[in-house]
């Protein structure tokens, strides 16, 4: 059901939204098989997006992937792909730290908006929906982290599938309605925002809060929306409730969740959570050697720095059944950029030697997912290596060769599924 403002309002009301979040219980068949298939070595060899983690049950949501469960990293399964908007219930989530909230009262929660403003606010719930104008826009929000698991050599943190990402219709408040009403004063650097999770950090680091920061001449701030809705509902508990800030095209460690402080700094944000962690080598892609990261010269900036680069996926096939010679198949999959729109999408039946266009979805912004399909009909029995690439509206291509960084980050090979085609009985 989607919900009016007025109805939204009602549903909320002065009432106390709370959840259960302290005991997940596994879904039953926790643990996927994962069979290679045969023939098929080397990367892209497993035909699975998401690997063999368990998958559990949260309040509001489907069984997803646990990749971790302190802090809590949920993995949204491959066949939530096939449409342009992932189901709020089954939309990833990652946490950073391990004390997250389980109940909000919004008799009492209210966002801030401090520092070096002439205004201070504290806007409750009710001035967010019934004093400012609502707007609308469909984005992608990706992990840094996404497809983690790819990369070799292997680097720690959460060993993401291809599944850390979803795209959604986001409705809300425009952030720079929010700071105009606040009225941010003349040296302002950046913008910092803060949610409500919290808990023990990197110890003697000061990370016992996540804070995230923006400079105040970011584009993407021109963009970005205070959102309280998610495809027309409330925002699931573990996707934000009440709010999270959307910043369209930039990675999903800006996108606040219970976002509740905003502050106008005068100077560049030294926390933790900016200064040390989620950096990227100051190279193009990101990219640098396991030799010259141990070496301790490599320059890094803020992940913010750069939009999310351009992508493609193939949902089906999976390679999980023989197909058969002959038969026509129906290709699917999805593409975005932070860049923009992607308007190109190139199929190949043949890892990637020769490239045909495939055909797109309907258009849902410049920030969203974009379906595309391609109908192939495999010629011969054996193996096959299928394989996507996109182009965005800057001229980006995804390239085929990995990319390397000691976090983890801007994964965007291009991507490829081994299948094998049975002969027919």
């Amino acid at each position: 059901m989607r919900l009016s403002r007025r109805s939204l309002f009602g549903w909320l009301g002065s009432a106390a939204v709370s959840l259960a979040l302290r005991s997940p219980a596994s879904a039953e068949g926790a643990s996927p098989t994962v069979t290679p298939l045969p023939g098929f070595t080397g990367p892209g060899a497993n035909p699975y997006w998401n690997g063999v983690n368990p998958f559990v049950t949260y309040p509001q949501k489907l069984p997803l992937l646990r990749v971790t469960d302190r802090a809590v990293q949920l993995e949204t399964p491959r066949p939530y792909f096939l449409s342009p908007f992932t189901p709020n219930a089954a939309f990833y989530v990652r946490y950073h730290l391990e004390l997250i909230p389980n109940a909000i009262d919004l008799r009492t929660w209210r966002l801030s908006l401090e520092g070096n403003v002439e205004r201070p606010l504290q806007l409750a719930f009710d001035d967010l929906v019934k004093t400012f104008r609502p707007v609308s826009v469909a984005a992608v929000n990706q992990c840094s982290g996404n497809s983690r698991s790819r990369f070799q050599p292997r680097v720690p943190g959460a060993q993401w599938g291809n599944g850390a990402m979803g795209n959604a219709l986001w409705t809300g408040v425009r952030l720079k309605e929010l700071l105009a009403a606040a009225r941010i004063r003349p040296g302002t650097v950046q913008l910092q925002f803060q949610g409500l999770d919290r808990g023990p950090g990197p110890e003697g680091k000061g990370a016992d809060v996540v804070m995230k920061s923006l400079d105040l001449a970011d584009p993407a701030l021109d963009e970005a929306v205070v959102a309280y809705l998610m495809n027309g509902e409330p925002l699931p508990m573990l996707n934000g409730f009440p709010v999270r800030l959307i910043v369209p095209g930039k990675f999903g460690v800006y996108w606040t969740k219970h976002l509740t402080w905003i502050r106008a700094l005068t100077r560049e944000d030294a926390n933790y959570w900016m200064a040390t962690a989620y950096r990227i080598p100051d190279t193009p892609r990101g990219n640098t050697t396991p030799a010259d990261a141990a070496g301790g010269a490599l320059k890094t900036v803020p992940i913010g720095h750069v939009r999310m680069p351009v992508r493609s996926f193939i949902v089906v096939p999976d390679g999980s059944s023989k197909l058969l010679p002959g038969l026509p198949v129906r290709i699917q999959g999805i593409a975005f950029s932070g860049q923009g729109p992607v308007l190109k999408v190139e199929f190949s039946e043949d890892d990637g030697r020769n490239w045909v266009g495939a055909t797109l979805g309907s258009d849902h912004g410049p920030y969203s997912f974009r379906t595309w399909e391609h109908t192939w009909t495999p010629a011969r029995p054996g193996r096959h290596v299928l394989a996507v690439r996109a182009t965005d509206r800057t001229g980006d291509v995804q390239p085929d060769a990995p990319v390397w960084n000691p976090g983890g980050y801007l994964w965007n090979r291009v991507e490829r599924q081994p299948l094998v085609v049975g002969a027919a009985s």
